[in-house]
């Protein structure tokens, strides 16, 4: 898989913007804030729906403009695929491949399979929670179009009933009618919760449970000399259900004791107005040895640790048959000599790497490629990037 071709219009610092990509190598060289992490993060965008930098979409628009365009095409075993993708403020985004439209943009993941390296995955290690929860809701959507359904479900009943649990401790206190309308709905909200939350947490554990073997092998090639690294599922509730190692999670299991829990914590979350049980509160445990990972590793052992994740999302998605586009945003430049050499040696063989460096010595030697030289020009009183073909060789 290799990205043929990618079409920026307005996003980010890009005006418009004409990229031809092929196998191998291609190389984003320019200062920083010229706007090389803005071509992957678009890339990234095609890939997840979502930026590796901001949470939500509006920053991704162009300042002047209303909206923006992405369209990139991605080339499979010979199958070619072109997916766009409008953002336009204040509005729903909208999505095509070849041309179509499709019902929900989120009908265009899978076309491109990709990991981002960036210096903000120290986060997974040193981080919060969501940091890591996104790592493995990212990979359930990449392996299954249905895990990225359930999430975007599992959102959005979940704003709805932290709506309702905010005016639900006056209802209570009203009583009578007020009291009785807040628990039959909380009752039908607590049913699409749990359904679609055992659904968000079946997927994970999934993936956990694949991805786990990679990362501890990365993990003990980058680090040979640390602790082994252990991966687990810390759940908000209490006794979650335990999946097999054999066996895929249970969703409609998870999803009744998920029910069960939030019907033991009703009066908490009442009093609080607060979701307090479901995977939006869930938290992946990274451990050292018999140490979490958060608060005892060496900023060392935490970058390896982050790179090991990297390395491990890469290989379970070789293992389910399909070669991710690797991207690395200016990660040289936060490597040791070894933690470089072990990136190069699980990288150098992909279908196809692209790279930002504000350096370009900053590039291991074996990364050698294609160079795309990336600017700043001021026009009509804007900063706007551009790639200087005089330069790119």
């Amino acid at each position: 898989m290799f990205v043929r071709s990618l079409r920026l219009q307005n996003f980010r610092s890009w005006s418009s913007a004409d990229f031809e990509f092929g196998p191998g190598v291609s190389v984003l060289v320019g200062r920083n804030g010229f706007g090389k992490t803005n071509v992957i993060e678009a890339l990234y965008y095609v890939a997840t729906l979502r930026s590796h930098r901001v949470s939500t979409d509006a920053p991704l628009i162009r300042t002047t403009a209303e909206s923006a365009t992405i369209a990139a095409t991605v080339e499979n075993s010979g199958r070619e695929l072109t997916v766009e993708l409008q953002l336009t403020a204040g509005r729903a985004n909208k999505a095509l491949i070849n041309g179509a439209p499709r019902r929900r943009p989120r009908d265009v993941l899978g076309v491109l399979r990709s990991v981002l390296f960036s210096p903000e995955d120290l986060q997974l290690v040193r981080g919060d929670p969501a940091e890591r929860r996104r790592y493995l809701d990212e990979l359930a959507a990449m392996r299954s179009p249905a895990a990225a359904a359930a999430k975007t479900d599992y959102d959005r009943v979940l704003r709805q009933r932290t709506a309702l649990l905010k005016s639900a401790a006056s209802a209570m206190r009203r009583g009578g009618a007020d009291a009785e309308s807040v628990i039959s709905t909380l009752d039908v909200w607590d049913e699409q919760l749990a359904q679609f939350g055992g659904q968000v947490m079946a997927a994970r554990l999934d993936v956990l449970r694949d991805v786990e073997p990679h990362v501890v092998q990365a993990y003990s090639t980058i680090a040979p000399d640390s602790r082994p690294v252990r991966l687990g599922y810390r759940s908000s509730g209490e006794d979650a259900p335990a999946p097999t190692a054999d066996q895929p999670a249970d969703a409609q299991e998870l999803g009744q004791w998920l029910l069960s829990e939030l019907g033991r914590v009703r009066s908490k979350e009442i009093d609080r107005g607060v979701c307090l049980i479901g995977p939006h509160r869930d938290d992946v445990d990274l451990w050292l040895g018999a140490e979490p990972a958060k608060g005892f590793a060496s900023h060392g052992e935490s970058w390896s640790l982050a790179l090991a994740l990297r390395l491990g999302s890469v290989e379970l998605i070789r293992a389910d048959g399909a070669e991710p586009v690797l991207m690395l945003d200016d990660v040289f430049a936060e490597l040791d000599a070894a933690r470089r050499a072990a990136l190069v040696a699980h990288v150098r063989d992909a279908e196809q790497v692209l790279i930002t460096a504000a350096v370009a010595d900053d590039i291991p030697a074996e990364l050698a490629g294609n160079r795309i030289a990336v600017v700043m020009k001021e026009i009509d009183g804007q900063r706007i990037s551009q790639v200087d073909s005089a330069v790119t060789a």
